[in-house]
């Protein structure tokens, strides 16, 4: 019998993590992390959009010597790749999000935890107590519940909160109205991250008493329809850490962002797992670029990025990094945190080869005329 880790050699790209992924996790839990609203068109136009967008390479460029590290909301990454916030990964590897903490730090780049994840703040901390790890949040109904996440993340460490913006409420995901979901109840399941709430709160308690299914009721009813950008000013005054806003796909929304206060925003369809039919992150990035102009806010991008090509299309696009968010699922299911480091490696390496092949040896080479949208070309034909 092959095992995971004997398979592991076999593993060249990221689809080859993603198809060995189905095969080892059980389907409930595949399921779990696949999902996404509707018919998926958004979680699928992610991937497809970047192949509309094509490289204009330049010849004859000295490429020996490819540098490619830069700093992130001031912290320096070795490269321009990190790690997006994933629900529950401890369903993936029994060391979870302990697991891509530790890739992280020993590749030098950023994780960003989810608010749900399987460990408390202070686990992934002394598991990986150098790396640079940010935290995710919604703004809950619940404001204690909101300061007691960002003092108990601030104690661990942690170097910058990201808010989830486009989620009010949860999108119509299919699966978990198959019951697919179901898998979370599993006792071997039960995640740690419960300590992360605040134990003086009543309703948490009885939350995390009556298991994992009534504390994932009681987060989602901590989601509030009627947030404002106040929220948002509301943070601000009560921590001293950067703010990025994950979840904004329009000029529009960038700008009131700014006029909020943030420091970052993080362009994302939620992994098309909230409103389907939006636009694709790369096609989005353009406009929130432009918006931001000025204005010392760094823009960043997850969803759909599975190659090197695709970080360099996004970085000509005006993106400061990547973030890689089901990807990182994929090599934790195959190998844990050797797996999570293999991904980040495959995509730099990729990254690298294509500078190298469209001629760029630094970042700075990397320029918006590189890249051309296919519909500027297939119009003329």
């Amino acid at each position: 019998m092959t095992t995971t880790k004997e398979f592991v050699g076999t593993l060249v790209c990221i689809q080859d993590y993603e198809d060995r992924a189905k095969e080892v996790l059980p389907a409930p839990v595949f399921n779990f992390y696949i999902d996404h609203a509707d018919e998926g068109q958004t979680m699928k136009d992610c991937k497809k959009a970047f192949k509309r967008y094509r490289l204009r390479p330049r010849v004859l460029k000295d490429v020996s010597n490819r540098q490619f590290s830069t700093t992130v909301l001031g912290h320096p990454v070795s490269f321009p790749i990190c790690i997006s916030p994933t629900a529950l990964q401890g369903f993936a590897d029994i060391e979870g999000d302990k697991a891509t903490a530790r890739a992280a730090e020993s590749l030098n780049t950023i994780m960003i935890v989810s608010h749900c994840a399987f460990f408390t703040f202070e686990d992934i901390s002394l598991a990986a107590p150098s790396a640079t790890i940010w935290f995710q949040i919604h703004l809950y109904k619940d404001r204690n519940l909101t300061r007691f996440f960002i003092k108990h993340a601030e104690r661990a460490g942690f170097k910058a909160v990201v808010v989830t913006v486009d989620s009010p409420i949860m999108g119509n995901r299919r699966n978990m109205k198959r019951g697919d979901e179901t898998m979370t109840a599993r006792k071997e399941y039960r995640p740690r991250m419960m300590n992360c709430y605040d134990p003086n709160n009543p309703e948490v308690r009885s939350a995390i008493a009556n298991g994992d299914i009534a504390l994932w009721d009681y987060l989602q009813e901590q989601l509030v329809t009627s947030e404002t950008w106040d929220g948002i000013k509301w943070l601000r005054s009560i921590t001293k850490l950067p703010i990025v806003v994950k979840g904004i796909l329009t000029g529009d929304s960038a700008r009131e962002a700014i006029q909020a206060g943030v420091d970052a925003i993080l362009v994302s369809a939620h992994g098309g797992r909230q409103l389907d039919g939006v636009l694709a992150t790369i096609d989005a990035l353009p406009e929130v670029v432009k918006a931001v102009k000025g204005s010392g806010v760094e823009v960043y991008i997850d969803g759909g990025v599975r190659q090197g090509t695709d970080v360099f299309k996004a970085l000509a696009l005006g993106a400061r990094t990547v973030f890689l968010g089901r990807p990182i699922i994929w090599g934790l299911a195959n190998d844990g945190e050797n797996g999570v480091k293999k991904v980040l490696e495959i995509v730099r390496d990729e990254f690298s080869l294509t500078m190298a092949l469209a001629g760029c040896s630094k970042l700075d080479d990397i320029k918006a005329s590189m890249v051309v949208h296919e519909s500027q070309y297939l119009s003329k034909l």
